[in-house]
């Protein structure tokens, strides 16, 4: 399983409506876990569950990357292992 933080900036200026709206968007693509709305370089950054990388790639490069108004991404990306206890 693998997992994804995806930063997002969307447009600026006039295009700062695009932010509400590619939230919506993104928030109903299947894999995405949670987007949240933030403040800085980024606009938003979307929590995304895959099975593999594979997958995990063609949310991101195919569906969050195609949404109008998004500009960027950058990914911060982890596989999800078995929990297991750090301090035997």
């Amino acid at each position: 399983m693998m997992e994804s933080f995806v930063l997002i900036k969307v447009g600026t200026g006039e295009q700062l409506n695009f932010a509400k709206t590619a939230k919506e968007e993104i928030a109903r693509i299947k894999g995405v876990v949670e987007v949240y709305g933030v403040f800085g370089r980024y606009d938003l950054i979307a929590h995304v569950k895959a099975h593999d990388l594979d997958t995990l790639s063609r949310i991101i490069m195919d569906k969050i990357r195609s949404i109008a108004g998004v500009l960027n991404t950058e990914s911060l990306s982890n596989r999800l292992l078995t929990p297991f206890n750090i301090f035997r």
